[in-house]
């Protein structure tokens, strides 16, 4: 589950460069995926420490902007961002999401109580992808109830910490960890029963309809697809847990990305937005039928801040968008 990073102060897309400089190319298609497991688990704290202090760098340079960016950029940024933030990350909300919880966004609802993906009782023996897995806290759940979950990720280090907690686990809660692209996602088609991402991936890639159709590639038919994003309300709002983010800020309808880069121009954080009819279409034209959009409403015991998500604003306006989808 990923936070979003948008400042109020950030630049007007209209005084924003149009894109940033070339970076290295991407992965050919259908490149095959790292697979995280590798690592040593008696090695993992070494591991994460090192990785730690050679990514630790200044960043006053960073500056925020609206501009476009495509699919590489916007891939490549999330990759780093991830690998250089993922301890923090960890540290802060790690509480929060549990070791094998199954949590769809900061209101704290609970796929244990929603049930999205299908009775619990019936997710025994069920093949199921988990998308932007980070530490993979859902998917331990899921194995947890008997199913046969696979947790992927775009980040090592992420990887690396589901590694971590999966130490002082139960064997019968172990989970195959792979790196890859959810737009590209190494499976042969009609692998899993289920499909599932809570803040993972999605509102990070340019083209979330080719995230959408690798994800009905790779599910049999029938399979059901559930993901969970920020409320596209929010953009219109000020990122504040305050009275301040109460208030209509920006146009809701501006699609234009929201961009980190360094001094040189290359983006180190990118997220994107979509109005809720965008996110509608692209389910729909990614082969899906919608049969559920979720808007949870805030629990009055989740006294908990996590970035812009507050009580006072998650008892006002919605702040997490969960689509429940079918493939045919």
């Amino acid at each position: 589950m990923s936070q979003d990073r948008r400042p109020t102060d950030a630049p007007d897309a209209s005084t924003a460069p149009e894109s940033g400089p070339p970076g290295p190319s991407s992965a050919p298609p259908h490149a095959p995926a790292r697979a995280a497991a590798g690592v040593a688990r008696d090695a993992v704290d070494d591991v994460l420490a090192a990785a730690r202090d050679s990514t630790d760098g200044d960043e006053d340079d960073v500056t925020a902007t609206r501009r476009r960016a495509g699919d590489d950029e916007s891939n490549r940024a999330s990759r780093g961002w991830w690998d250089r933030n993922a301890d923090e990350y960890q540290d802060e909300h790690g509480a929060f999401l549990g070791d094998d919880r199954f949590v769809w966004g900061p209101e704290g609802l609970d796929e244990e109580e929603a049930g999205l993906l299908g009775p619990v009782a019936g997710l025994r023996g069920r093949r199921v992808l988990e998308i932007g897995a980070g530490a993979a806290q859902c998917s331990r759940w899921l194995a947890a109830q008997g199913a046969r979950p696979v947790a992927l990720d775009l980040s090592h280090r992420q990887l690396q910490h589901a590694l971590r907690i999966a130490d002082g686990a139960s064997p019968a809660a172990s989970v195959p960890l792979v790196q890859a692209e959810a737009g590209l996602l190494p499976f042969a088609d009609g692998s899993f029963d289920l499909a599932c991402s809570a803040y993972g991936a999605v509102p990070f890639v340019a083209d979330p309809v080719r995230v959408m159709r690798e994800v009905r590639r790779v599910l049999r038919p029938g399979g059901r697809w559930v993901f969970s994003v920020t409320h596209p309300i929010r953009w219109a709002f000020p990122d504040e847990p305050g009275p301040e983010g109460l208030s209509v800020a920006a146009s809701y309808f501006d699609r234009t990305p929201y961009v980190e880069q360094d001094a040189a121009g290359h983006a180190v954080y990118v997220e994107h937005h979509r109005t809720l009819g965008d996110r509608v279409r692209d389910v729909v034209s990614g082969g899906f039928r919608l049969v559920d959009l979720v808007e949870p409403e805030w629990p009055h015991w989740n006294t908990q801040e996590w970035g812009g998500w507050s009580p006072l604003r998650g008892q006002l306006i919605p702040g997490t968008a969960i689509f429940v989808c079918e493939r045919d």
